[in-house]
């Protein structure tokens, strides 16, 4: 450590050359929002000089660009974005962010501590910084069939970890507010270290309680007055821009200045296809910058106060001492990644060779019963029957109820009100359970659209007009160890296999990223009018997010945190 310490100093003054000089451009004050023309040097992973003239045993030309710190991801499920996390760090990092907070819940409610272990050993070997915040809720409610159970006694072996945070979203806040003993449990034992929020609207002195227990941060807020709330009682709001929950319009009044210190940003997740499309946290920063914020203020966010949030002090600015993470922009509006470092490493293709791979795990999770088209009867009800209502890039959905059309003896969709069917079926092998329900907002005129990615039990997932092509997705789910696909008058039209615990790909970014293009046109092609369909199929199970979810135990209405008939 010493030797260290010493070739830092020396490096810092500049009695030696630094490892690295980046020489021509100017950095991004983050506390003073100046531009400051400056050589940068690097020693090892650390920033050693700013502000200053520096040789360097290697120098790198930035003229005209402007250096920034890396971007830090405060919430994901590496999951969801349907690759290993190896593959995540490959096609994310170039993007600028060297830092994502992870929680792997969604592994974790399949898999239990196999799919902590997996992560926290793909951690140790990412060229990103990968930190994980241990899943708080698995299962996460009651109201669910989970593939694990992870009590506090299962958590506590990980909390040392050099890779581990803290405690992640705790998704359960009704248990919180009324003190149900396994959420005191797991509370208790994580006083004073980060726990990590999850109260979708929650308000007044409910929240109040809520915040009581410890917990810090939200990346539930949908609405600038939300935001502000939480704020004011001491939370850090993590603005969210997802592949389905976009957040990021209704919060840009409260990404200024004076509220950067209390801001992060996340993406809560995005997929390959978006990624390629549009960005990461880049995207996030630049649609920022165009709707009228501040640099300073989305920049600031995007690093230094992201890191102080999750107690990461040794990040976030450009300055002697703080780690090497780095992004060379060619314009902060722009916010386009022309270079990137990462721990003082120049990110490049070789770089990523350096990995030792992690084997796969939970490859034959999917252990469905299978179903066939008399599976997904709904018997006839009186009055109105409740339906899940869809709301476009928003996972919360609205409990409305219809009068629906009757065929039979049972209750059918109802295509003039763009209403379908939707069902959730058990798939880790515990109980064969099979609920049926009803959907609007898909668009679809036909067929059928079916995932093993079903937030947070992750249990099969579909969506359909026919009952005969929902059965066939479904099915078709376990031939391929888990996925998404799709179905269209009793042929399959597009899929996708997943089968590391029926959520990521074996395969390469650009593989999944390709075939999530055909399968989006594939359901395009069904007449769904939703940008992307599949993680909204994803969340419709969600019972922990209002108004109205459907799990594989039946309808669930959320405010009154009950199943329904």
């Amino acid at each position: 450590m010493t030797e260290r310490l010493e070739r830092l100093i020396d490096q810092g003054t500049g009695r030696t050359p630094a490892d690295i000089v980046l020489k021509g451009g100017r950095f991004f004050d983050l506390v003073t929002g100046e531009l400051v023309r400056s050589d940068i040097a690097i020693s090892g992973d650390t920033i050693v000089g700013t502000c200053g003239d520096y040789n360097g045993k290697a120098e790198i030309d930035i003229s005209g660009k402007i250096v920034v710190p890396g971007f830090i991801d405060t919430h994901l499920h590496i999951e969801s974005s349907l690759v290993t996390p190896h593959e995540f760090d490959r096609c994310v990092l170039p993007y600028g962010v060297t830092t994502v907070i992870c929680d792997p819940h969604e592994i974790a409610n399949v898999l239990g501590e196999d799919g902590i272990r997996y992560f926290l050993e793909s951690a140790e070997q990412t060229i990103m910084d990968i930190r994980v915040q241990l899943s708080s809720c698995v299962p996460a409610t009651h109201l669910e069939t989970s593939g694990a159970d992870l009590p506090i006694e299962k958590l506590l072996p990980f909390r040392d970890h050099e890779k581990v945070i803290g405690l992640a979203e705790f998704m359960n806040f009704p248990g919180v507010i009324h003190k149900d003993p396994v959420c005191m449990a797991k509370l208790a034992a994580f006083q004073g270290a980060h726990i990590d929020g999850h109260a979708p609207l929650l308000s007044g002195n409910d929240l109040n309680g809520y915040l009581a227990a410890g917990i810090r941060t939200e990346h539930e807020c949908t609405s600038a007055e939300e935001a502000l709330e939480k704020i004011r009682k001491g939370m850090h709001i993590l603005v969210r821009e997802g592949s389905v929950s976009k957040d990021l319009m209704a919060l840009l009044p409260i990404i200024t200045e004076r509220l950067s210190p209390h801001l992060a940003l996340c993406t809560d997740d995005r997929n390959p296809l978006d990624i390629a499309e549009q960005g990461h946290l880049d995207y996030m920063i630049r649609t920022a910058i165009k709707n009228g914020v501040e640099p300073l203020a989305v920049y600031r966010a995007a690093s230094i106060s992201a890191a102080r949030a999750f107690g990461l002090r040794d990040r976030g600015l450009v300055a002697p001492g703080w780690r090497a993470d780095l992004v060379i922009l060619d314009s902060l509006e722009n916010c386009k990644a022309d270079m990137v470092f990462s721990a003082g490493r120049k990110v490049t293709s070789a770089l990523f060779e350096t990995r030792k791979p992690v084997a796969p795990v939970g490859l034959d999770s999917v252990k469905a019963r299978p179903v066939n088209a008399a599976h997904f009867g709904v018997p006839v009800a009186d009055g109105e029957t409740s339906v899940i209502g869809v709301m476009p890039g928003k996972i919360i959905t609205e409990h409305r109820r219809y009068r629906l059309p009757v065929k039979g003896n049972q209750t059918a969709v109802d295509l003039d009100n763009d209403i379908i069917k939707v069902a959730v079926i058990e798939r880790h092998g515990k109980n064969g359970n099979h609920a049926n329900g009803f959907v609007q907002g898909f668009g679809l005129k036909k067929g059928a659209i079916a995932s093993t990615v079903g937030h947070d039990s992750h249990n099969i997932c579909v969506v359909g007009v026919s009952e005969d092509d929902m059965a066939m997705a479904a099915n078709r789910l376990g031939d391929i160890k888990g996925g998404f696909v799709v179905v269209e008058d009793g042929k399959v039209t597009g899929e996708i296999p997943l089968p590391l615990a029926g959520l990521m790909s074996l395969e390469p970014y650009e593989t999944v990223r390709d075939t999530l293009h055909e399968l989006r046109k594939a359901a395009y092609a069904l007449g769904t009018t939703l940008e992307e369909p599949f993680l909204q199929v994803a969340f419709l199970p969600l019972p922990v997010i209002p108004h109205l979810k459907i799990s594989d135990r039946g309808m669930v209405d959320v405010d009154q945190f009950k199943l329904i008939g």
